[in-house]
């Protein structure tokens, strides 16, 4: 059996980024079963399907965060209103 057609399992991190991993590791420290294994292709093909964001989970919610804090100054601040 080669490589490819090997058991292997998507592992997801506490970064919400994904990798295949043969089914048979055990998982490092930070990773964790995502819950879905197969070929490597069907790894692949299903992590294709479900990361649809590549930027790591504190990076999404910081920029979250600004775009909140953002709004919030604009709501008090409209275009073109002067500001003290």
């Amino acid at each position: 059996m080669n490589q490819i057609d090997e058991e292997s399992k998507v592992v997801i991190n506490d970064e919400e980024q994904y990798s295949i991993w043969p089914a048979g590791r055990v998982n490092a420290l930070g990773w964790h079963d995502a819950g879905f294994s197969g070929t490597n292709q069907a790894c692949l093909e299903h992590i294709n399907k479900v990361w649809t964001d590549m930027r790591p989970k504190s990076l999404r919610l910081e920029m979250a965060a600004n775009e909140t804090a953002g709004a919030a100054v604009t709501s008090r601040h409209p275009e073109g209103a002067q500001r003290p």
